[in-house]
């Protein structure tokens, strides 16, 4: 009996072990398989040691751990040997002789807080801004992608569990110098240079940052400028002459009104607009007074095109896109003098304000608000509060992704940007939710429309109207039945 009980015991004790090794087997081989097979960017990055020397540096500003946890990111990332290479170029033999201040812009300047594959990377800049809100430039050298002008991605699209890496040739240098001081490093543009510091433009074109509430908000500019050689087309060889092909009164070129003024503000956009990035459409320049009209050719960028001439000024490639702390500069190839373009078609966005950008809210997720009158400069509001509604590629007519919300009873007024003047036909896409609400348009205080339950689809119109000025115009829409809307654009569409 004691033999055979022996026996059963040390069966049972074999079988409980077998299960035991089992169910171990089972449990291991079904979390393995729900992992996934791509890395973290910081795992690729340490698991690979000829990475080693900017592993260091991301370890010294302590950006490894983020490279550890959900993106997605994307990173520029450079090997040992090109490492060495750029401590070389700043007389250093390691990371540990530059500053910890320098470090970590140069970490950030190869981070974009965003997934950007090679198809997605066109001529003239990346999409998103890097983590230091700087765009890097690109351009296309045959079937080579170079960034900032001298960077080429060696090895493209290395997926990685958090984003993806781009591994490249050369440190990508971070870019400190402003949109003037990127004209004037280059002696071929010593005339222009010199007009914007006469006219003083020189001073707004060198600011980066500057306060905005609790935060530093950026500048953006766009600089469009003319080489020597062009103004030596026009027996232009000093400054003195160049002021006085455009005014006769060179003692006031600081002022507005001065033509000289007026004709290098033209050059000098409000925002920065890369090649890839231009639309066929009217940019105002500095004092929003004036617009130029830019058409996208299947050959090329046309600056103020003439549709009967077929005349207009284009863009030196080569030496455009060229990347500022706080813009871009872009050669042209004529003088392109002050001109007045023919209206075109405005779809202006309603979350386009530049205090509401200012937020970290901004394409990234819903904000409310309850002030109506001091929260934004251009926009005010009457009802329990308005709502910044971001839900991206949610459907063709919610433009960008983003719009603003309002809902109950309530007002609200917009104040555009300046329209050139001319004749329009004003529409815009107010569209229900839930509980539909009837609404009146009323367009520099003049009641022009009352819309019945409006439909997403379609643009609705709300009157023609004709300005003989160009300048800002306040819409205000409100509620006639209580409910839920959603505004995104005002379009004004010039009527012949």
């Amino acid at each position: 009996m004691k033999k055979t009980i022996r026996h059963f015991l040390t069966f049972f004790l074999c079988f409980f072990l077998l299960s035991f090794i089992i169910n171990s087997c089972k449990d291991e081989t079904v979390l393995w398989e729900t992992q996934t097979t791509s890395q973290l960017i910081a795992e690729y990055i340490n698991t690979n040691p000829q990475y080693s020397e900017f592993e260091k540096i991301l370890e010294s500003v302590d950006l490894i751990s983020l490279m550890s946890v959900r993106g997605p990111y994307t990173l520029f990332l450079p090997n040992d040997s090109v490492m060495q290479e750029y401590y070389a170029s700043k007389g250093v033999s390691s990371f540990e002789e530059l500053s910890p201040e320098f470090l970590k812009k140069l970490a950030f300047n190869h981070l974009i807080p965003k997934e950007i594959k090679t198809d997605d990377i066109g001529r003239g800049a990346l999409r998103d801004t890097n983590a230091l809100g700087d765009y890097l430039v690109t351009e296309f050298l045959l079937s080579d992608i170079i960034l900032n002008k001298e960077s080429k991605i060696v090895k493209r699209n290395i997926p990685c569990a958090n984003g993806v890496i781009h591994l490249i040739d050369k440190v990508i240098e971070p870019v400190t110098i402003d949109v003037y001081e990127m004209v004037a490093s280059n002696p071929d543009y010593s005339l222009f240079t010199e007009g914007l510091k006469r006219t003083g433009l020189k001073d707004t074109l060198q600011i980066i940052s500057f306060p905005f509430g609790t935060r530093l908000a950026r500048t953006r500019f766009t600089v469009l400028a003319v080489p020597d050689t062009t103004f030596n087309r026009y027996g232009i060889t000093d400054i003195d002459q160049l002021i006085a092909y455009f005014t006769d009164a060179p003692d006031s070129v600081t002022f507005i009104e001065n033509g000289f003024y007026r004709y290098m503000e033209y050059h000098c956009l409000g925002g920065t607009f890369f090649l890839n990035y231009l639309e066929t459409k009217a940019y105002p320049i500095l004092s929003y007074d004036n617009y130029i009209s830019i058409t996208i050719d299947v050959d090329d960028y046309k600056l103020n095109y003439d549709k009967k001439t077929k005349k207009y000024t284009g863009f030196i490639l080569d030496q455009s896109n060229m990347p500022a702390k706080n813009g871009t500069v872009h050669a042209i190839m004529d003088l392109l003098p002050v001109f007045q373009p023919e209206p075109m078609i405005v779809t202006w966005e309603t979350t386009d304000h530049f205090d509401l950008k200012q937020g970290d809210y901004y394409d990234k997720y819903y904000m409310r608000w309850s002030d109506g009158q001091n929260t934004f400069k251009n926009i005010k509001w009457g009802g329990d509060y308005m709502l910044y509604y971001y839900k991206p590629g949610t459907a063709s007519w919610n433009l960008h992704g983003d719009c603003l919300s309002m809902s109950g009873w309530w007002w609200i007024e917009l104040t555009s940007p300046k329209i050139m003047k001319g004749k329009y036909r004003v529409s815009g896409n107010i569209w229900s939710g839930g509980d539909k609400s009837n609404y009146s348009i009323s367009i520099d205080g003049v009641t022009t429309a009352f819309v019945l339950n409006s439909d997403p689809a379609i643009t609705t119109s709300w009157g023609i109207f004709e300005w003989d000025k160009t300048e800002t115009h306040t819409i205000r829409a409100t509620a006639k039945s209580s409910g839920l809307v959603f505004w995104d654009t005002v379009v004004f569409t010039p009527v012949n």
